[in-house]
């Protein structure tokens, strides 16, 4: 008896998922609840200190052009991070197994521990840097103003975006994201879109950073997303 009690009383709890602003996340690209999509640039880092004074004007210059071509908002984020070694050590565990030399074995599992060791006692933390580009179909400029409230107040954007309608709104971030890298490339950074399975990640990580250090995430097949209802 006592335990149907508690299998009612969690199945009336609401899921964590029901405060989150993501719907869902489809095809490299972020639904929130309100209709709006995202799409998430992962970017390298330049060593601003270590240029020349006409390197550093240069990309000052290239930096105020690119955010003047924009007519849309862009986020920038910087995520700091205890350094995850355990898939790199793996590695060395499996290239250790394939040795035939005894002493390539030891070698290596002795720098396996060096760096196990080192990682902890130093607390080597990484960065990443990632460029969230926006798309909202009430700053589409090349609608009109009433097409772009009709679009917003359609009821089947309350949760979920019909997949013709998520396909155009779709194209409309990409054409963005394509400018924001152009921008970006232009002043020497790297910059590549994150995939469903690195969204789930990246999301995951920052919402639990103690769980998703300890536990990775499963493959994208292997995942069960509750339905949000």
């Amino acid at each position: 008896m006592q335990n149907k009690k508690v299998k009612k009383q969690n199945a009336r709890r609401p899921s964590t998922q029901r405060y989150l602003p993501i719907a869902e996340i489809k095809d490299d690209v972020v639904v929130l609840k309100d209709g709006t999509l995202r799409m998430v640039l992962i970017t390298s880092s330049i060593n601003f200190a270590l240029k020349s004074e006409d390197e550093q004007n240069a990309l000052i210059g290239s930096y105020v052009s690119f955010l003047n071509s924009l007519d849309f908002p862009l986020q920038i984020v910087m995520q700091s991070r205890k350094l995850q070694i355990k898939p790199y050590i793996d590695m060395l565990d499996g290239l250790r197994k394939t040795q035939h030399s005894e002493l390539m074995r030891t070698l290596i599992a002795d720098y396996g521990t060096f760096i196990e060791e080192l990682v902890v006692l130093q607390n080597i933390m990484t960065k990443r840097f990632f460029v969230v580009v926006p798309y909202d179909p009430l700053s589409n400029k090349k609608k009109s103003y009433w097409a772009r409230v009709k679009e917003v107040m359609k009821p089947a954007l309350t949760i979920r975006l019909k997949d013709e309608r998520f396909q155009q709104r779709k194209q409309d971030l990409e054409f963005r994201v394509r400018h924001v890298m152009g921008g970006l490339q232009g002043m020497g950074l790297e910059v590549s879109p994150l995939s469903t399975q690195a969204l789930i990640e990246l999301y995951y990580s920052s919402y639990n950073p103690d769980i998703a250090f300890a536990e990775t995430l499963a493959s994208l097949d292997e995942l069960q997303v509750e339905p949000i209802s």
